[in-house]
């Protein structure tokens, strides 16, 4: 009576009872290793954009703290009426990268205020320490900074003060308090106290706590989201800023290590490039340089991988070029990048990485040249390096770009040119709709396994663009599982793949969709998080061939599967992706001489709802499910949810 209940059931709302469908049969072949895995696969890719540094990750709260700006009040304004000449801005061009400061003139005591309003407000916790600093010199006996926290209602919830002393040399002072409130944008009054004249520069405030507790570091919450994801490797700076809109704006590495003081500003190129999403206060001001990525990596646990420019402007600005005579100044960059991550500490870059802190090398193995550069003017520059670089470093593996898109001609050219060539690694980067990657999950299978490695360096599903907050939804999330199939079945020629873009802030985004969304104060992941966590916690070492009547599990029936070994804690690891309505049973038929223990693991992410996304009120709305299964012998039976991601870690003797 019950079935025939059941099947009644099943006929009126369109579903198939699970009991009534026949067990789908997969061969798992665990001793036949169809290739080694690279240990470094799934990582992360980061760029400045959405906010991602300055008013992200990198923990500052004051902006435009040196003046630097294009307007250099932007960010600030004045307490208080004062005579003409109070506050000066002075720019002295003998001040390395940060010519500018605020001189202030006071003879008569006047009570002077300014307020800055920090990266769409200050996210402030209560309970936590700040600590605000700045730079002065030739500051009259006597007079005072004074500093105040203020909530959103403009009342006090946090101060201190600090007295200047007098010298004709710059000296830094500083000034500890704590907050009595948690506002999530809040501003900073800085008051200056006493008669007299001084200059100042470098207003600052950190939170004390930050990732490791380094002095002016890095947002923890941000940085703790990469480590649980345990990255084989950071890429760093980008993306199209590696570029910049025009030459004069591209990122110059040089510029952005040494003393903070003299690290110089430039405008972030995201800072107008979309029309929907200006941003004019958007800077770089490099507090985040090439030595705190080196640093970021290494604490966790992840390989460095930045990308130089190669000579050319971005293609969709100004298409400026370097000509092939004045290319050597480009190529010297990357040389002497070399020498900073792993130079002895007797060189020069190697002595500067050691006076910054670090004399041990970051032993750096990759280097990219160009980001999403193309045509006959990128692979004649591109050439110029390899040349230099592999005379000099052939230990570093040189990773080529191969343009915007998947396919095309731009892409066909360069997929041609960089294999003859003979590059280390080619860059591919896809950003498409969700039935794109349920399709090319065997975009790698046929591809040369005695050519050049693959670097999925930036793909993204979107459903809608620009979509802002909220719409990073489940059903991109499960369609990048389902090729993230395809690039573990081919990790013999997949050797890495990363996310892009990384951080989003909600008031400061200019592209979607995000891996990670942050506010001033919290961040959390999206639905692509937990599957990108999934597969980077899960990796292995070898290539197990999982078989569906002989061929690969990629798209037939909406079923996607990869399996890998991991020699190191003797574990098969099954990836499963059910993208249906419905329940499928599956048979794992494991073929081995090795024992299987019946313990295992079974973490599932689904929902039955595909445009669910997370957000900051419901960050885990949907997240893994972890399970103690057992199983018995060598044939596995197994029930996997509707629109699911499935992870079965099995330990082998």
């Amino acid at each position: 009576m019950k079935k025939i209940e059941l099947l009644l059931a099943a006929m009126l709302t369109g579903s198939t009872p699970l009991f009534a469908q026949t067990p789908v049969s997969f061969k798992v072949d665990l001793d036949q290793s169809a290739g080694m895995m690279s240990q470094d696969m799934w990582g992360v890719f980061f760029e400045d954009i959405n906010m991602g540094a300055d008013g992200g990750i990198y923990a500052e709260l004051v902006k435009n703290r040196s003046f630097e700006f294009n307007e250099p009040w932007m960010g600030w304004k004045k307490l208080t009426k004062e005579p003409e000449g109070t506050f000066l801005i002075v720019n002295n061009s003998k001040r390395k990268g940060n010519p500018r400061s605020l001189k202030i003139h006071n003879p008569k005591g006047l009570q002077l205020g300014v307020q800055n309003e920090g990266f769409r407000g200050m996210g402030i916790k209560k309970g936590e320490q700040y600590e605000f600093s700045l730079l002065f010199k030739e500051a009259t006996a006597g007079m005072r900074i004074r500093v105040e926290l203020l909530n959103e209602q403009d009342n006090v919830i946090g101060s201190s003060e600090l007295t200047l002393s007098s010298g004709s040399d710059w000296q830094s002072g500083s000034a500890k308090f704590t907050a009595s409130e948690t506002v999530a944008k809040g501003k900073l009054n800085v008051w200056i106290e006493g008669a007299g004249d001084a200059e100042v520069d470098m207003i600052s405030l950190f939170p004390k706590e930050t990732w490791k507790n380094r002095p002016k570091g890095l947002r923890k919450d941000m940085v703790q989201l990469l480590a649980d994801m345990k990255p084989g490797f950071i890429r760093f700076p980008g993306g199209c800023i590696v570029e910049g809109r025009d030459l004069a704006s591209r990122f110059q590495w040089k510029k952005t290590v040494g003393p903070i003081e003299e690290r110089e500003l430039i405008i972030n190129r995201w800072n107008t490039e979309f029309k929907h999403r200006p941003a004019p206060d958007y800077f770089q001001t490099f507090g985040l340089g090439f030595y705190e990525y080196f640093l970021m990596a290494e604490d966790i646990g992840a390989k460095a991988v930045p990308i130089l420019n190669c000579g050319m402007a971005c293609q969709f600005n100004t298409a400026e070029l370097v000509p092939m005579d004045e290319l050597d100044t480009y190529i010297q960059d990357a040389l002497d990048l070399i020498e900073f991550a792993n130079g002895d500490v007797t060189t020069t870059w190697g002595k500067l990485r050691a006076d910054m802190g670090h004399p041990a090398p970051f032993n750096m193995e990759m280097l990219g040249v160009g980001n999403e550069n193309w045509g006959p003017q990128y692979v004649e520059r591109l050439a110029a390096f390899k040349k230099i670089l592999n005379e000099k470093h052939p230990e570093i593996a040189i990773i080529a770009s191969s343009g915007t898109d998947p396919d095309g001609e731009r892409f066909a050219y360069l997929d041609e040119q960089l294999r003859d060539m003979n590059i280390d690694i080619i860059d591919e980067h896809y950003y498409r709709p969700p039935g794109w990657f349920l399709s090319s999950a065997s975009r790698y299978d046929d591809y040369d396994r005695k050519g050049p490695k693959i670097f999925a360096g930036e793909y993204a599903s979107h459903t809608t663009r620009p979509n802002g907050p909220g719409r990073s939804t489940w059903e991109a999330a499960l369609s990048e599982a389902a090729f993230l199939t395809g690039l573990e079945r081919n990790a013999d020629v997949v050797q890495m793949a990363s996310y892009a873009p990384l951080f989003g802030h909600v008031d400061g985004w200019q592209w979607t969709p995000d891996l990670i969304w942050v506010d001033n104060l919290n961040a959390y992941g999206t639905p692509s998080y937990q599957v990108q966590k999934l597969y980077s916690t899960n990796t292995g070492t070898d290539i197990i061939p999982i078989k569906w009547n002989g061929d690969a599990v990629a798209g037939k029936d909406s079923l996607f599967a990869s399996s890998v070994y991991d020699s190191a804690t003797k574990e098969l690891i099954i990836k499963f992706v059910n993208y249906n309505s419905k329940p499928v049973q599956v048979n794992f038929d494991i073929n081995s001489k090795k024992k299987l223990k019946q313990a295992a693991v079974k973490t599932t992410l689904a929902n039955a709802d595909l445009s669910i996304s997370t957000s900051f009120e419901e960050p885990l709305k949907i997240q893994p499910k972890v399970e103690q299964v057992n199983y018995k012998g060598k044939k596995i039976a197994e029930t996997f949810a509707p629109y699911s991601l499935t992870v079965i870690k099995l330990g082998v003797q």
